[in-house]
């Protein structure tokens, strides 16, 4: 499989599952399912009630990950490029804009603008605007 074959099926159901799992968050615990803002709880080292859901919640998703990997197609096609320094840039660019842009794509896209909100709205514009200006200038402009 190639990373960018189109599957409508499979992104159906992963979205599905996506869409699922954020609104049993909400319903269960009134939290948004953004995956950064979670994760950046469990950073904290409080080892309270917040603590036990977060870790259940990121422990899920890599063990969707890792099932989905097993499961469904062959990882070998997947590469990547990015060495050590580039991979703790990345992040770190990840992780500020998190903060800049007040939560994730995944908190923003999917249950901001499930909830119809203007700021998730133009936080999603955002992301998709620079993910395209992104790849156009690595592939067409750098040739990577």
């Amino acid at each position: 499989m190639t990373i960018t074959e189109f599957t409508p099926l499979t992104g159906l159901l992963g979205g599905a599952l996506i869409g699922l799992s954020a609104v049993l968050l909400m319903a269960g615990h009134g939290r948004i399912a953004g995956a950064s803002g979670i994760f950046a709880g469990l950073l904290t080292l409080k080892f309270d009630e917040e603590f036990n859901w977060q870790l259940v919640f990121i422990v899920g998703m890599l063990i969707g990950a890792a099932f989905s990997a097993l499961s469904f197609f062959d990882t070998s096609s997947i590469t990547f490029n990015g060495g050590p320094l580039t991979t703790i840039a990345g992040g770190l660019f990840v992780g500020v804009g998190t903060v800049l842009g007040s939560g994730c794509t995944s908190g923003h896209g999917i249950c901001g603008l499930s909830r119809f909100s203007k700021r998730s709205l133009a936080a999603t514009c955002t992301f998709m605007a620079v993910a395209i200006l992104t790849v156009f200038v690595t592939r067409h402009v750098l040739g990577a």
